[in-house]
């Protein structure tokens, strides 16, 4: 497994932005970012695999943009225009191979989270 550790969340006011980051003790291509909110099931935000493959929900798309630095191992999420309903713990994950994932189950390696508040 990889370790991973999320950084970067915090408070916000509605319309603003934050910059997740995700550090990784080894490189893996299939990469994703999931959240949850208090009463809710994780849920999938963000994910990108080998080369320019990326995906995201139909709730953030256009708002956040998922990137990698693959000198650094590093993952980072750039959300912009943020609503209350974003609010949830954020946790960064990976897995083996190279194809994008969007389904938490296939993931082998997850970090702690970073919590995100966004108010009104």
């Amino acid at each position: 497994q990889v370790q991973l550790i999320e950084s970067g969340g915090g408070l916000v006011q509605a319309g603003g932005s934050l910059r997740l980051s995700c550090a990784a003790s080894e490189h893996r291509f299939a990469m994703g970012w999931f959240r949850q909110a208090p009463g809710k099931e994780r849920e999938f935000v963000a994910a990108i695999g080998y080369g320019i493959n990326i995906a995201y929900a139909d709730t953030v798309k256009g708002r956040f943009a998922i990137s990698r630095d693959i000198t650094e191992n590093t993952l980072a999420l750039h959300m912009n225009n943020l609503k209350p309903e974003d609010t949830a713990i954020y946790f960064c994950a990976a897995a083996e191979g190279l194809a994008l994932r969007t389904i938490a189950a296939h993931y082998d390696s997850w970090g702690r989270g970073t919590q995100v508040t966004v108010s009104s």
